[in-house]
């Protein structure tokens, strides 16, 4: 740190923040005899504490945000800049760092044309859900309203992304939930439902024909929808088998479902593309992202659509029904767009599409690695710098170790300096998946670190 803070004000702060500030994700009873964390500063790759300790943060954030790293000077003038010449007009009308940012976005983009500004991703999935309610009222009378979503998915935490959400512990205790959205099964070949057998094909193609299952069961003519994400994230970091995607859009062209994409987590350059989905050859109608689009330095969020579903709220100007009528006040703010422009030139500056893919490579090895020296290790996946380590008591029966045991292996690397991610509060029973999203500036050192750690955590909880 650079030695801004003395003592007697981190005191006060974290004073403030234990008086105060209610934390997210966290179960506040430890505070009464414990301080929180308090993260005072960030640099590159590393963040400080109020003790002043250093730590690797191998999670860009905690919540795989910060794609670009922390210091960013050119992002924060940017911004600094936008404000003092416009901070906010609301999107009924443009501005400028909204208009070049969704130029320079769609250029990402083949086949998508539209950007509509919101605030998080949470927002943006509901701007989609919305979307396709009102396409199925312009068109079918309102009866394909259903959105079907994915076991273990995840898309926000508003009522409505909740109903479309595949991680059960998530939305526990808070119904009831918003009717109109269907489950469909997961893609996670590691643990394959036990109806597939091998002798009926790629489990790929499988997984995605039971989507076609639930749409026969709940009616063609009232599925509008299907919302998934191109890596499952907090689920368990699940990369789709080969087949899968292929298979997902031939169900969805047969019975004019439209294709809702979740990139919140994997959108720009998480795993090496722009996208996830240009991963696989997909071509959805709707594209919503959030967390890397400005790398945390500001609020941005946006739901992407085609031509063709943009045209379908114009087509009738004098029906007063006919557009899209919703508005998302902090969609207006202009930081988000300029930091997120800044954001696109660091990385294709920086290379950092292709350092994401190299690094990748080499995280995938180094746990693979450590999946020969340690049995706990069930299974390694994962896609860029977007990658996940399944931890199990037993390899052949798959049991899952505990969630205490998974947070002493957190705690374990916190302990050495490196800030790993794991599931948690998700699905049921299976929340042993460590999580890795370090930003797309890592070197192999910081690789190696963070790898090194794992293996010495899994040492002194599990054995060596």
């Amino acid at each position: 740190m650079d030695g801004t803070f003395n003592q007697n004000d981190i005191r006060h702060i974290v004073d403030a923040d234990k008086a105060h500030v209610w934390h997210h994700l966290i179960q506040h009873k430890q505070f009464e005899t414990n301080d929180p964390r308090v993260i005072l500063e960030g640099k590159g790759m590393r963040v400080w504490d109020q003790n002043g300790k250093e730590y690797l943060d191998a999670v860009s954030g905690g919540v795989w945000t910060v794609n670009v790293g922390y210091g960013r000077e050119s992002i924060a003038k940017a911004v600094y800049d936008q404000l003092m010449k416009l901070c906010y007009f609301a999107q009924s009308a443009g501005s400028i760092p909204g208009s070049l940012y969704s130029e320079k976005l769609i250029s990402k983009m083949p086949g998508m044309a539209r950007v509509y500004y919101t605030n998080s991703g949470s927002e943006a999935n509901e701007k989609a859900f919305k979307m396709i309610r009102q396409i199925a009222h312009k068109k079918n009378g309102g009866k394909k309203h259903k959105i079907l979503f994915r076991d273990r998915d995840y898309h926000g935490g508003t009522l409505a992304t909740m109903s479309a959400g595949g991680q059960d512990e998530r939305a526990m205790q808070y119904g009831p939930l918003a009717p109109g959205f269907v489950r469909v099964p997961h893609c996670m070949e590691y643990r394959a439902q036990p109806e597939w057998d091998p002798s009926q094909g790629s489990y790929g193609e499988w997984a995605a024909d039971q989507i076609e299952q639930v749409i026969l069961r709940e009616g063609p003519d009232t599925v509008g929808g299907l919302c998934l994400e191109p890596v499952t994230a907090g689920g368990g970091v699940i990369t789709p088998p080969d087949g899968y995607w292929e298979r997902v859009q031939e169900i969805c062209r047969k019975y004019d479902i439209l294709l809702h994409i979740d990139e919140v987590v994997c959108g720009i350059g998480r795993t090496g593309t722009w996208f996830g989905y240009q991963q696989y050859g997909i071509k959805p109608d709707f594209v919503t992202m959030a967390k890397g689009v400005a790398s945390g330095y500001a609020a941005i969020a946006c739901c992407v659509t085609t031509e063709a579903v943009f045209e379908m709220f114009k087509d009738d100007a004098s029906d007063p029904m006919n557009y899209f009528r919703d508005i998302s006040t902090f969609g207006g703010c202009t930081a988000g767009p300029a930091a997120a422009l800044e954001n696109m030139r660091i990385i294709e500056e920086e290379n950092l599409l292709e350092n994401c893919t190299a690094m990748g490579e080499r995280m995938m090895g180094n746990l693979r690695a450590l999946m020969d020296k340690h049995e706990v290790i069930g299974d390694v996946r994962g896609k860029g710098l977007f990658l996940g380590a399944e931890l199990v008591a037993d390899r052949t029966t798959k049991e899952p170790v505990s969630e205490k045991q998974m947070a002493q292996v957190s705690a374990e690397c916190g302990a050495q300096g490196v800030i790993i991610g794991m599931s948690n509060r998700s699905v049921p029973g299976l929340n042993n998946v460590l999580c890795f999203s370090p930003a797309l500036i890592a070197t192999r050192d910081d690789i190696d670190r963070i790898t090194d750690a794992v293996d010495v955590a899994l040492g002194r909880v599990f054995g060596a």
